[in-house]
């Protein structure tokens, strides 16, 4: 599946070129209520069918979603909110070769449907719906079929305005959009099938799209895989700070997963009073002492140490404070975590003007709160975020969130709910370093460390702690490799 998604405005720019470079409106919408029809017929046998039109050109697609049908021999019924008068353009047109009845729109003709066709409104609904289409889709209790995306569900942020209606399965055309990724409007749309529709691939150049699904078609070619000529000095030399004897677990699963994510050395760096815990713990993993006031400065000064992960059990206060600054003065490329990003709660613009080297922050959304006062949905606020931190923005959640300064963005989608256990987002951080030290671009470590984050938790499934990550990331790397 291409990575390209459309934002509300883009898709109708995209309908627009193709218009004015010849395919019609009414081509465009016959194409897309055909595709609905289709994936319907490819999916159940024929049954009784409510198909529920709006008012715009959602509405229109349904109409000819209800024709198609009807001529496959589907017994079909068809509500409408609003009037048909009322309708302009293509959907007028669909409406007219519609030759079945036109119903008002009411709760009362559900009755006897086994399936739904949900036409009521497009993916850039800009208000709450309410009365009759609210009670409508509140009263769905039968597989649902959403054209574009389930009416409610914002194509741009995946937010409900007001209600929507779970989809079985969600038909979408020529490119998916954010919110078919985000949440809460990826759980309500089922399975996402995309229609080519007729809109030529050519319109993507004069809209440039820089919001992409993220994967290994993004950042795959960009993925480090070591040659015969490679050895362990070649594929990077990743630094990781450690805290005190009481929180070494999160430095520990760090470390271990940039080894396991290639690094080809990996330091953990931390207090002599926990030297002896770190050194017990990790066989190939270096372990260094770092006493105040030179010792993390005398760390920095070998060039060959080229990447940096600092915050994971550090400790908030001056010390972390310190270290994050020298690190980016050191120009090492850096991975600030969790309490490298709560020691700047106070002063987040020291943070932010210090940052000139390649650097990826991981904030959940509570870190994120602490540093940046941006309001909106997540996409919004990570490129805000990256804009004015300079840094790649790697937003955590279950619909992860990657922003380059330059508004590059990428939605994660793979991440499984077993990832919300303890000591999972330190192996993110793990992974993110080991990507840095090997020469990736930082907004092409952030996306690809989500991913093999997810991939790799996917793979052991239930009963998963971050140790387990480690653990089943070659075999996501294998298959990697594998797929090329």
């Amino acid at each position: 599946m291409t990575t390209e998604l459309l934002t509300v405005t883009e898709m109708a720019a995209a309908d627009r070129a193709a218009i004015a470079g010849g395919v019609s409106g009414e081509r465009l919408m016959e194409a897309a209520g055909k595709a609905v029809a289709e994936a319907i017929r490819e999916r159940w046998t024929a049954r009784p069918v409510s198909v529920l039109c709006g008012p715009g050109n959602n509405g229109g697609d349904g109409f000819v979603a209800a024709r198609q049908l009807a001529d496959a021999g589907w017994s079909v019924r068809l509500t409408l909110l609003g009037k048909q008068d009322a309708l302009k353009g293509d959907a007028a047109i669909m409406a007219a070769r519609w030759d079945g009845a036109i119903e008002p729109l009411g709760v009362s003709y559900l009755d006897g449907a086994e399936l739904m066709v949900d036409g009521l409104f497009g993916a850039g609904l800009g208000r709450p719906i309410e009365g009759v289409a609210r009670q409508v889709i509140e009263a769905i209790d039968v597989d649902c079929v959403a054209i574009d995306t389930p009416s409610g569900v914002h194509g741009d942020s995946g937010a409900i305005w007001g209600a929507a209606a779970p989809a079985k399965l969600t038909v979408t055309f020529f490119r998916r959009k954010p919110g078919h990724l985000l949440l809460p409007g990826r759980g309500l749309c089922g399975e996402t099938l995309v229609a080519d529709i007729g809109i030529p691939e050519a319109v993507l150049d004069e809209i440039a799209p820089r919001c992409h699904a993220n994967g290994p078609a993004l950042w795959g070619a960009a993925h480090p895989r070591p040659g015969p000529a490679d050895h362990k000095y070649s594929r990077g030399h990743a630094v990781v700070v450690g805290g005190g004897i009481e929180t070494t677990g999160a430095a520990r699963l760090a470390a271990r997963a940039a080894l396991r994510a290639g690094a080809g050395l990996v330091t953990l760096a931390c207090p002599p009073g926990a030297l002896m815990v770190y050194a017990q713990a990790l066989e190939a993993v270096m372990t260094r002492a770092i006493a105040e006031p030179h010792g993390f400065d005398d760390l920095l000064e070998d060039e060959r140490r080229n990447a940096l992960l600092i915050g994971p059990g550090n400790g908030v206060g001056e010390t972390t404070r310190k270290r994050v600054l020298a690190g980016l003065a050191a120009n090492k490329a850096c991975v600030l975590d969790a309490d490298a990003l709560t020691s700047f709660e106070n002063q987040p613009s020291e943070l932010f003007k210090a940052i000139s080297s390649p650097c990826i922050l991981t904030p959940h959304e509570g870190e994120f709160a602490r540093l940046f006062d941006f309001q909106g949905d997540k996409p919004s606020r990570a490129r805000a975020a990256a804009a004015e931190s300079g840094a790649v923005v790697l937003l955590k959640g279950a619909d992860t969130v990657i922003a380059a300064p330059d508004g590059r963005l990428a939605i994660n989608h793979n991440a499984p709910p077993e990832l919300a256990t303890a000591g999972s987002g330190d192996v993110l951080a793990g992974i993110a370093v080991a990507l840095l030290a090997q020469g990736m671009s930082a907004f092409d470590a952030a996306c690809a460390a989500a991913w093999l984050h997810g991939d790799a938790a996917a793979r052991f499934g239930p009963g998963l702690i971050a140790e387990d990550i480690c653990e089943t990331l070659p075999a996501t790397l294998a298959a990697l490799e594998k797929a090329g």
